[in-house]
């Protein structure tokens, strides 16, 4: 690494031994079409009110009858919520879950709503959020056709190692993380997001102006997120789960793909 200052290659060698440590939770895999972490921001910047519109409009986003209709022509999509700030915490994260059925994604989303803020820290350490969401991929006992982590925050990163790290390792291992910055304190977050967050096929960040846009925001990512892609489309018609209706395979345009080929 000629060149290449020696902080960087401390925050490197450590995230390598970040994921050297991570063993998958269990032998047995079960596939699905998408693995999603959502990475919510609970620093001190967001407020108890502000942290209750993001569960809400999360909850909110998957419960609309155009996600629930996406979700449920795909082969299984597995979902887990972390929270995130100076660091990361297991005690009030979400735990992965498949979602397959009407049944599956509304007790999701009553989950969402009614989790619990976590202590995570005052500072923003976005860095911190995204090694702990490649983490929890690799740790999972599901195998996605695509993996991807939702990094929703309304700051700039301000503690913890830079995002170099972890967003080189999510390119590596083909996984897409996507943004969305939240505007309240920073018109040009998204900017930010766009340098320094997002990687990955198709990569891309939804700007919410505040809070109380963030519904609309997750809403528009999600639909974005778990568009159908074209060549998916005949083998999912005849996967797609039962009393959940196959509109969503017409509507919605092919995002950039990991690899060809049908889904797990």
């Amino acid at each position: 690494m000629v060149g290449c200052p020696m902080r960087v290659i401390v925050h490197i060698i450590a995230f390598v031994c970040c994921l050297t440590n991570a063993v998958p939770a269990s032998n047995a895999q079960t596939p699905v079409s998408i693995e999603l972490v959502l990475a919510v921001d609970t620093s001190l910047s967001v407020n108890n009110e502000e942290f209750n519109l993001q569960m809400r409009g999360i909850a909110g986003a998957f419960l609309s009858p155009e996600i629930i209709d996406l979700i449920g022509v795909h082969r299984g999509v597995a979902v887990s919520l972390i929270q995130w700030g100076g660091w990361t915490s297991e005690r009030y994260t979400i735990p992965w879950r498949v979602l397959r059925s009407r049944a599956s994604i509304l007790a999701f989303a009553d989950e969402v709503e009614r989790t619990k803020r976590e202590n995570v820290g005052y500072f923003t350490a976005i860095g911190t959020a995204m090694s702990a969401a490649i983490k929890s991929l690799l740790e999972n006992r599901y195998v996605g056709r695509l993996m991807k982590i939702d990094v929703s925050g309304d700051g700039v990163r301000n503690a913890g190692p830079p995002t170099t790290s972890a967003r080189a390792f999510s390119e590596r291992l083909g996984i897409t993380v996507n943004g969305l910055a939240v505007s309240t304190d920073n018109p040009n977050l998204d900017d930010y997001f766009r340098r320094e967050v997002i990687v990955g096929p198709g990569a891309f960040v939804i700007s919410a102006k505040d809070y109380s846009d963030f519904g609309r925001a997750m809403q528009k990512k999600l639909k974005r997120e778990l568009a159908v892609p074209v060549s998916w489309r005949n083998e999912l018609l005849r996967k797609s789960s039962p009393g959940l209706r196959p509109a969503a395979l017409r509507r919605f345009p092919r995002p950039v793909l990991r690899s060809a080929g049908p889904p797990y």
